[in-house]
């Protein structure tokens, strides 16, 4: 039987956490700069307790170092590493998008291909924000929709670096490929063919690593 996902989140050490990674995948928190706890617990108003929590999980996905001395800083991004990052995130992707595409509900579908194209017009807007936010969403239903509560878990970290890296470089990118990739992998899932939905998440991959290959390149 499918791992069915727990209840939305309510914790907040979860609400910590995201507001957090939402820092530093943004590159509002910069690599290599200091994690200065109160300042964290002031910009999210959820306390020392949650904070130092999200900081620890954080650690522990590699997000943060804890260095001597020094305390925590936010990790660099190391462009050698993430060729494995990508490579690990396909075959996850691909149990992802197959679970998805065989236990996806009717509504769900509709609206994995809804938040598909709307990356595909905010991509043709230009509009940065919006692209990076509907992929967001995508992410989120998708994730629902298959159904795998471990696969998600392994996947996240992945894709927060994957989004960091996307955020350092994105003048190296071309977001109407990454758009038009992403439609593909909803319209697979969406039509309930596992073999379409492994394949959009294929080339959703090849398009993520030749991007890092043309920034490690340059």
């Amino acid at each position: 039987m499918p791992t069915t996902r727990p209840p939305v989140k309510q914790r907040a050490a979860d609400l910590a956490y995201d507001a957090i990674e939402g820092l530093i995948s943004t590159l509002r928190l910069e690599p290599g700069s200091p994690v200065v706890e109160a300042e964290l617990v002031e910009l999210t108003q959820l306390g020392r307790t949650p904070v130092r929590e999200a900081l620890l999980r954080m650690v522990s996905i590699g997000l943060i170092d804890q260095q001597p001395r020094r305390g925590l800083i936010v990790s660099h991004i190391d462009l050698a590493d993430h060729l494995d990052v990508i490579q690990t995130r396909r075959v996850l992707e691909r149990l992802i998008a197959a679970c998805a595409a065989r236990r996806a509900t009717a509504a769900q579908r509709q609206e994995i291909l809804r938040r598909g194209q709307r990356m595909v017009e905010a991509a043709a807007g230009g509009q940065i924000d919006a692209y990076m936010q509907a992929d967001h969403e995508l992410d989120e239903i998708n994730h629902q929709a298959c159904q795998n509560y471990s696969a998600v878990q392994c996947v996240l970290p992945l894709i927060v670096k994957c989004r960091r890296f996307w955020y350092a470089y994105q003048h190296e990118g071309e977001i109407t490929e990454g758009a038009r990739h992403h439609l593909a992998l909803a319209q697979g899932i969406a039509s309930a063919d596992e073999t379409a939905a492994m394949q959009g998440a294929d080339q959703l991959m090849d398009y993520l690593e030749k991007f890092a290959r043309r920034v490690i390149n340059n």
